[in-house]
């Protein structure tokens, strides 16, 4: 179980805190939805869940565990909004290893399938895939840590409606084993799997009604 409470983010230089008192909780294998718009401190949250930058407020716990960044960067995995810009490995096999040089193949083949990649070729280019299959390349090499959160900033920008659905229907499978945590602009693609809702706007965050966050995406007649 992930619990913040009262967490605030106030960067010297900027004139007034991103984040404001934010309290959640989150259970094991659920998942948690968090809408709102560019430079609400969406990112920013999951920056301080990853254990990427540190709170200046409030406390972080997990299991009851009061937590600091250095354990946060172990729980947590990251998936930044168009992850494909930040793969490094000539092949699909180098991206999964890179800073687990001791991985098996069968461990990559692993996480592979675990998110429906599991006929994709080794030797594959990650530049060369396309945008649904980097996606779930992506949450592939979060999987091989074995994190127990899973942190995803806008995780279907850019894909089409097909690609899309697929990725939903993949975070959905993934919930069975996982927590995850997703931020977004758009509510209408994730509500449906989401056990949590959230709004953020100028760092504050509030509990959502699912009905609520759909007509409020439904384009109007």
């Amino acid at each position: 179980m992930l619990h913040l409470r009262d967490v605030s983010y106030h960067p010297t230089a900027a004139p007034e805190p991103i984040l404001k008192e934010i309290s959640f909780d989150l259970g094991p294998k659920q998942l948690g939805l968090i809408v709102g718009p560019s430079g609400s401190g969406k990112s920013t949250l999951l920056e301080i869940l990853a254990g990427l930058a540190a709170p200046t407020a409030g406390k972080l716990f997990w299991r009851d565990q009061p937590l600091l960044p250095e354990a946060l960067q172990q729980i947590g995995g990251l998936v930044f909004q168009f992850p494909e810009r930040h793969f490094c490995g000539h092949t699909v096999f180098e991206e999964l290893r890179l800073g687990h040089p001791e991985l098996s193949s069968d461990r990559v083949a692993e996480a592979l399938a675990a998110v429906g990649l599991g006929n994709l070729s080794l030797q594959a280019s990650p530049q060369q895939l396309s945008g649904g299959q980097q996606r779930r390349l992506s949450l592939a090499v979060q999987l091989i840590r074995q994190p127990y959160l899973l942190l995803l900033d806008e995780p279907t920008a850019g894909l089409d409606w097909s690609m899309r659905q697929q990725l939903i229907n993949l975070l959905a499978e993934l919930k069975k084993e996982w927590s995850l945590l997703i931020v977004s602009h758009d509510a209408e693609d994730l509500v449906d799997i989401a056990d949590h809702c959230w709004t953020i706007e100028s760092g504050r965050l509030l509990r959502a009604d699912p009905e609520t966050l759909r007509h409020r995406h439904q384009p109007k007649a």
